[in-house]
This record gives C-alpha cells, structure tokens and sequence, in this order.
C-alpha cells in the first residue's frame, strides 16, 4: 500500500483561518470558467489520477518513503505553507492534502486540484533548491489549485468540444459534465496560459513569504531555471512567461510581499 501524508489533517482546526489581512498581492478573482463544473468533479478525478501515480512510482520502485530526508523535508515545508492556503479559497480547509517525492531526473513539480503534491528528485537535485525556492516552487504550484487553474482550463476545453450545446447543458451539466469527466486523465498534461502562470507565481510568492520563506527566492529560482534549461522554459513550465518577465513581476511585488516575510526563528 503506497504510504501518503495527509497533512490537512495533522494541522489543528485554528490554524486553517482566513489570513486577517487582505495585503499582500492583488490579482483578482478566480477566472468564471472555473465556475462551469463542480469542484468535486475536478477534485475527485485529481485524486484518482494521483493515486495512479503513486502506484506506478512505487511498483517502480520511485516513490521516497515517509523517511527520505527528502519527503520529510518537503512536507515540513508544505505544513508551513498550507494554513495560508484557505484566504485564497475556502475550500482548501477540506482537502486531504499530500506531499510526495517521485524519483525521476525531470526538472517537475505540480499540486493537482485537491492538495496533491508531487515534487519530483530531479528538481531539488540539479537545481540545489534551498528550502525558499522550494518554498517558491511549492508556492506557485499550490497557487494553481487555489486559483483553480485546472478546473477553468477543463472547462475551457470541455466548451470547446461541446460548442454550441454548451449553453443548453450547462446549468445543469449534462453533457459539460461527462466531457469534463473524460478529461480527468489530462490532468497531468494541462497547459497553463501566461496569465495563469503569471498569477501563481505572484500568489506563491506570498504563500512562501507568509509561511516565514523568503520571497526574494524566486530571483534566484528563476535564474537557476534559465541556467538548467539554456533560456528555455523546463518541463514543469510549458508555455510560461520567459524568466527574464519573472524576475522583473517578482521584483516589482516583492515590496508587497516582504512586510509580510517573517523568518521562523526555529529554521
């Protein structure tokens, strides 16, 4: 049986509140295309597509165990970041949250709809990642689930294939729904647009610095990533912005951000 973290539920109930404050970044709602199908659809068909995954990366031996350095320091680094979670979107202090590690030499990370965490060796191994670019990474990463990037792309795709029924189906789902469940297995495989990516990192950006991670990290993320990659966005990153645009959105929000940056005097 593949052993999982489920870190919302280690977590006590009154960490998992609202950020009082609404400082920080400033990037809008959550796209109306995520509006189109119930989050549980989505949810569920991330969580069935994770679980696939683990499966496979333990029968092939790839996935770190609940004592690899690695895993233990992912999921300390996630349980700091997750109660900041629930002011982007609600339903996050329902998720079965987990973080894995799946050993592979790609330059990978995501969080699937839901709270699935995966990081895979070869993003912490070539890139050396300090604990505040994996914050950073983590950051961005949980920002697509909270701003429900999958699901609004699912729903764009979903529209696309049904055309002009969509309209006629769509308050009550009918064929939006069956279409949109079909697409559970592109999950892994989803593009993001430049916005979106845009949007997770600045979000990320304040996730991390919340959670007491420099933010100032993703300037030396992203020039570690241009360096790996010759210039080129890596695997994780299909269709982003190029990461000279990063860098100068990330130093443009940092002084949003840095008030915000408390560092942990126990890390």
């Amino acid at each position: 049986m593949v052993q999982t973290l489920a870190i919302g539920g280690l977590l006590p109930a009154t960490l998992l509140t609202p950020v009082a404050a609404r400082d920080g970044v400033d990037v809008g709602d959550n796209s109306v295309f995520s509006r189109l199908v119930p989050a549980d659809t989505v949810e569920q068909s991330a969580a069935q597509e994770y679980a696939q995954m683990l499966q496979q990366a333990a029968a092939q031996k790839a996935l770190g165990g609940p004592n690899h350095p690695q895993v233990r320091r992912l999921r300390a680094i996630a349980q700091k970041i997750i109660p900041y979670a629930v002011s982007w979107n609600v339903r996050a202090k329902d998720w079965r949250w987990e973080v894995n590690l799946i050993g592979s030499k790609q330059i990978n990370a995501f969080c699937m709809p839901g709270g699935k965490i995966a990081f895979y060796s070869g993003i912490l191994e070539q890139l050396r990642l300090t604990d505040d670019e994996v914050a950073t990474v983590m950051g961005h990463e949980v920002a697509h689930a909270l701003r429900e990037h999958a699901r609004a792309r699912m729903a764009k795709n979903a529209a696309t294939g049904i055309g002009a029924n969509l309209l006629s189906n769509v308050l009550g789902l009918g064929q939006l729904g069956q279409t949109v469940t079909s697409y559970g297995a592109q999950l892994l495989t989803l593009q993001f647009s430049r916005s979106d990516e845009s949007d997770a990192d600045l979000v990320g950006m304040e996730l991390a610095a919340r959670a007491g991670f420099d933010p100032r990290a993703g300037v030396s993320l992203w020039q570690k990533m241009a360096t790996a990659n010759k210039g080129a966005p890596p695997q994780w990153l299909s269709t982003h912005p190029s990461g000279s645009t990063r860098i100068a959105d990330i130093e443009a929000n940092l002084p949003k951000v840095m008030p915000l940056f408390k560092r942990d005097p126990a890390s």
